[in-house]
């Protein structure tokens, strides 16, 4: 029913910025919070961000606390992950994803999540 496509991933030098896009379409009423995690070769999926609308709480991975920022557009039904500074490290597929209210779940827990996108490559080289 609710589907979540990536957009804004590319090539970047270390030290430069990029802006994730993370459009929603279709209806879901169980959806509180959205995430932002990703994923490098050979690596488990892990949690970047995520935010609670509700709530209005926001958590950062600590890699990327200071230089990564969640936002969102409700008119446009869409979330963007700003990075700045990035790093080589950060080199990974970027997924968002969508989830019921934090009571539920974990928000560092991809599993607590219902609906991803699939995925936006971002590739930073030093």
């Amino acid at each position: 029913q609710m589907q979540l496509v990536e957009s804004g991933g590319g090539l970047v030098q270390a030290g430069g910025s990029l802006r994730l896009s993370c459009t929603t379409s279709g209806r879901s009423f169980d959806v509180d919070a959205m995430a932002w995690f990703r994923q490098a070769p050979g690596k488990e999926r892990e949690f970047v961000v995520s935010s609670s609308w509700s709530g209005r709480d926001t958590y950062y991975a600590d890699s990327v606390k200071g230089r990564f920022t969640i936002s969102r557009d409700d008119h446009k039904n869409t979330v963007y992950l700003q990075m700045n500074n990035l790093k080589s490290e950060d080199t990974a597929v970027y997924y968002c994803a969508a989830g019921p209210p934090y009571n539920d779940y974990s928000p560092m827990d991809r599993d607590g999540y219902n609906y991803w996108g699939q995925g936006t490559q971002v590739t930073v080289s030093s």
